[in-house]
């Protein structure tokens, strides 16, 4: 299983982090985990081959983790030659097809008759779904807005479970137990702290539940920057920890 974090940042703009979006490659699926704005044009500049992602999970509905579903849909019917055939499958809490339906319409961009099938599920809190022979999805409720869930990807023996956006929830946590790689959000430093995002110390605490093998930070915006990310987080979870960048790539 790899990892890349193609987009580390927030609904701020930001010189060097666009904004959230994450791509698991397993040995039969190729999964992203969000799709903010800039995400196609960062998965181009990364030379990662974009027309091979075989599946899109969205944690929730702001506009920071789904704006560029609709550029990638455009770009697999339009910006290959010949154009893609084989399908893709966009997955999300309870509400994502009605969605993707509605925001698809807006823009003029409904997929139906692209050429590939795009087969959209609504999975439900708690759900699991088989991406494929080897690689499986699974979800669970978080707090942020009334859809938000985080995920767990399991392929051949390696997790990797990704936070999305959420608040402190030590629930959640005991979900993540044991996990290879813990990506989890990492929003504003304690001084301008809100209850809907994580701030170092809360994630420090959170993967002091989890004790996953390697916590990966990510979700940033620029106040959280200028403050000792790695020592806030030290304070409470004493494995290792990565300040995840655009680019950054890890396997497990």
């Amino acid at each position: 299983m790899r990892l890349t974090t193609v987009g580390t940042g927030t609904a701020a703009p930001h010189a060097t982090r666009v904004q959230a979006g994450h791509l698991v490659e397993t040995s039969d699926a190729s999964l992203m985990l969000d799709c903010g704005s800039g995400i196609a044009f960062r998965l181009a500049e990364l030379a990662i081959d974009w027309t091979r992602i075989t599946h899109v999970a969205l944690s929730h509905f702001h506009a920071d983790h789904v704006l560029d579903l609709q550029t990638l849909l455009v770009a697999w019917r339009y910006g290959t030659l010949p154009p893609r055939t084989a399908p893709i499958q966009i997955i999300g809490p309870p509400g994502t097809a009605q969605m993707v339906d509605r925001v698809t319409e807006a823009l003029g961009i409904a997929y139906r008759g692209y050429g590939f099938d795009v087969i959209v599920h609504d999975l439900e809190f708690g759900g699991t779904l088989d991406l494929a022979p080897h690689t499986t999805l699974r979800s669970h409720k978080v707090p942020h807005t009334d859809e938000s869930v985080a995920y767990s990807v399991e392929s051949e023996g390696r997790r990797l479970v990704y936070t999305g956006d959420t608040a402190y929830d030590e629930d959640w946590a005991r979900w993540a137990e044991g996990c290879d790689l813990l990506l989890c959000e990492c929003s504003l430093p304690s001084a301008m702290a809100v209850p809907s995002h994580l701030t170092p110390e809360q994630a420090g605490a959170l993967a002091a539940i989890a004790k996953p093998a390697v916590l990966a930070l990510t979700h940033l915006y620029p106040p959280v920057e200028q403050v000792d990310i790695r020592a806030l987080v030290a304070a409470h979870y004493a494995g290792p920890v990565v300040v995840a960048f655009d680019g950054w790539r890890t396997d497990l």
